[in-house]
C-alpha cells in the first residue's frame, strides 16, 4: 500500500488546474493518498519494531464462505444503487453486511443494526449531496 499510493500520489502531481477552480483535480486524490501513505508507513515501522519481540500467530480459521457472501451482498448493492436508488441501497446493505458479520441477538441487536444503517445512509447522504455537491444515484423505482 506505501508504494501503491506513493506511485499514485506522485501521478496526481501531473495533473493540470484550471484556472477557473481554486482546487484543482489533484487536491482531494492528494489527501487521501497522503493519509494512506502515511498510515501504510507506520504500518511497517511498527512491524518491523514488533517483529523481534513477538511470537509467532497462531494460522486463523479462513472463512471463505463469509467473503464470498459479502462479495454476493455487495454486487446485489451495486445493482440495487439504479432501481432503488442510494438511500434505500445503503440502508439496506450496511443492515445486512452488519447483520451478516456480526449476527444480532434479540430486539437490541436488530435495533443496532437499524440505527447504524439509516444513520450510515443519512449521513453519507447529506455529505455528499449537501456538503460535496457530489450527485447520488436516484432509483427509478424510488424515485429518490
Amino acid at each position: 500500500m506505501l508504494s501503491a499510493s506513493l506511485v499514485l500520489f506522485g501521478l496526481t502531481l501531473g495533473l493540470k488546474d484550471n484556472p477557473l477552480v481554486p482546487i484543482g483535480p489533484g487536491f482531494y486524490p492528494r489527501i487521501v493518498l497522503g493519509v494512506t501513505a502515511a498510515l501504510s508507513l507506520w504500518l511497517v515501522v511498527a512491524d518491523a519494531a514488533g517483529r523481534r519481540s513477538r511470537k509467532p500467530a497462531p494460522a486463523p480459521d479462513h472463512n471463505y464462505l463469509l467473503v464470498g457472501l459479502m462479495f454476493l451482498l455487495f454486487g446485489l448493492y451495486c445493482g440495487a444503487l439504479a432501481f432503488l436508488g442510494y438511500r434505500l441501497s445503503t440502508v439496506l446493505y450496511v443492515a445486512a453486511a452488519n447483520a451478516l458479520l456480526d449476527p444480532p441477538r434479540g430486539a437490541r441487536g436488530w435495533g443496532r443494526v437499524a440505527l447504524v444503517a439509516v444513520l450510515t445512509a443519512f449521513l453519507t447522504h447529506l455529505v455528499f449531496e449537501r456538503y460535496l455537491t457530489v450527485l447520488l444515484p436516484r432509483g427509478t423505482w424510488t424515485g429518490f
